[in-house]
């Protein structure tokens, strides 16, 4: 196995790793440790390019700093990502290389599930290192985190839709859900209890196919869903995708999802805002996931009592940033940031 150090100007830490004998090619990016270990998911896509997977790495692993702050979590941010078909190209033998790689670094970070990954492997990454979360068993074993993910994107949902309409109830708002993966799929289920119409795209027709019979969904094409008319936007699926080409084309009165690094740059939230289409930060309404992980990296014996107490308190601090913002007539995505350089600044002042 080989790991090659990256120079970087912006992160702690930044690693390149390969394993010819299974095939691993991969990044892990440590943003920061200064709230703590660097805690991130380990992501498995067939990305078009090296550079591109560094792109991604370094982005998510800066999007978890501001995430795991803004939850309130003693954790810092990090990510890992490996590239490849994770349907065709994924093995025990290519997890465990990439696990020892994880291991060298010691404690300072800690990954977990995230898209292309589950908690049965993270149970194989586990056979080669201790710094690894969102386990299927174990005595503070957290398990797949897509439901209490989905939980939190939902709180926020309905925080936004106060905000924007006046009101939480969902009962006859349209909803446009881009992705049916574990997160966005759990959303599904949540806003059709809750009464809402979706509208839905996925790359996957199998499971458009599905939400379309259990939810009495609206399927449209996958280049389509960001273009289509509804009261909200719930981004689910990959990162960057509001920017200068798609934000004139939406036809939707708010964004609330799940994906992380919605905003293709911080001046596509100025532009969301300049049309009065209210941005839920996508770093504080998907936190649940990390909430989940982190009582497994913490020892936390409540867990549930801790997951309901932390999906609160960002539900709070959502009602807390859009408030201000409508205060202020700033950009919601400003309002966050600030409130978590405040945390940052508290911590290293302590």
């Amino acid at each position: 196995m080989d790991i090659t150090h990256i120079p970087s100007d912006s992160h702690e830490q930044v690693i390149r790793v390969a394993d010819d004998a299974t095939g691993l090619v991969g990044f892990i990016a440590i943003h920061s440790t200064q709230m703590g270990p660097a805690a991130g998911g380990l992501r498995m896509r067939p990305y078009a390019s090296e550079d591109a997977a560094l792109n991604d790495v370094l982005r998510l692993s800066h999007g978890m700093t501001f995430k795991n702050a803004a939850a309130g979590l003693p954790l810092g941010g990090g990510k890992a990502v490996i590239i490849g078909d994770p349907a065709l190209q994924k093995s025990d033998a290519l997890l465990c290389s990439f696990a020892k790689a994880i291991n060298a670094l010691k404690g300072r970070y800690w990954t977990a599930e995230d898209m292309g990954m589950s908690p049965a492997d993270m149970a194989v990454i586990a056979a080669e290192t201790e710094f690894v979360a969102g386990l299927p068993e174990g005595e503070f074993a957290s398990g797949d985190p897509s439901p209490i993910t989905a939980r939190g994107i939902f709180n926020a949902l309905r925080c936004t839709a106060r905000h924007r309409f006046g009101t939480a109830e969902l009962t006859g708002k349209s909803v446009a859900l881009q992705g049916l993966g574990h997160v966005g799929w759990y959303l599904a289920e949540m806003l059709h209890e809750a009464g809402a119409a979706l509208i839905v795209a996925d790359i996957n027709p199998d499971a458009c196919s599905k939400a379309q019979a259990a939810f009495g969904a609206e399927v449209v094409h996958v280049d389509q869903i960001l273009a289509v008319e509804a009261d909200i936007l719930a981004p689910c699926a990959i990162g960057g995708i509001l920017n200068g080409q798609t934000i004139p084309a939406l036809k939707v009165k708010a964004v609330a999802g799940g994906a992380n690094n919605q905003l293709a740059s911080p001046a596509d939230g100025e532009a969301l805002h300049k049309l009065g289409i209210l941005y839920a930060p996508d770093y504080v309404a998907n936190a649940g996931g990390i909430i989940n992980v982190a009582t497994e990296i913490l020892r936390i014996s409540d867990r549930a009592g801790f997951v309901a107490e932390k999906l609160a308190a960002a539900e709070a601090t959502m009602d807390a940033i859009l408030s201000s913002a409508k205060a202020r007539n700033i950009a919601p995505h400003r309002i966050a940031d600030e409130i978590v350089l405040q945390k940052m600044q508290a911590s290293a002042a302590a």
